[in-house]
């Protein structure tokens, strides 16, 4: 057998050699760090939101006081309305690019609205005599598309309704 790189005994066996003797008294003083400084006024921050979801886009912009943001948006307001629409334009190229085939289209959320506790179709229900007071999602997949229940309990859901390509309407099944 070889001889062990880290010698023949273990670290174990012997006594540190600072560490204090059972019943000895550490007379040294603890350390002690000062208590952080509190934040500094970290100027003005105002912020642009595209629209009402998550997905939108936030613009945020930052000044030392808000006399300085008063100057800047006076300043550089046409250049802050450009970079917003350009924002605008790439959000909406974004989505689509990121909603296309994943089973969500905007266009059937957007025409979801949240009433009284439950998720309620903009003027009138997209399925033919829907009678599903949990409302609808819409999915999208290949060549199929349909509208979800939204209960969450499986066994209380109502059943899908998809798309009749011949007459544009969701017929449940």
């Amino acid at each position: 057998m070889s001889e062990s790189p880290f010698g023949s005994g273990s670290p174990w066996d012997e006594a540190a050699e600072n560490t204090p003797a059972p019943n000895e008294i550490n007379t040294e003083s603890p350390v002690t760090t000062a208590a952080p400084a509190p934040a500094a006024h970290e100027g003005a921050t105002l912020s642009f939101k595209g629209g009402a979801g998550y997905d939108a886009n936030l613009l945020v912009l930052r000044a030392p006081t808000v006399s300085d943001m008063d100057a800047m948006l006076e300043e550089e307001g046409t250049v802050i309305a450009s970079v917003l629409r350009k924002a605008a334009k790439i959000q909406a190229f974004n989505t689509e690019l990121n909603t296309k085939g994943k089973g969500i289209t905007t266009k059937a959320a957007s025409k979801t609205v949240f009433t009284g506790g439950r998720v309620q179709q903009e003027g009138g229900s997209a399925v033919v005599n829907d009678t599903c007071p949990h409302g609808r999602k819409h999915f999208a997949k290949g060549d199929w598309e349909a509208m979800f229940c939204t209960e969450r309990e499986k066994s209380d859901q109502c059943p899908p309704a998809f798309l009749d390509k011949k007459t544009g309407k969701y017929v449940q099944k």
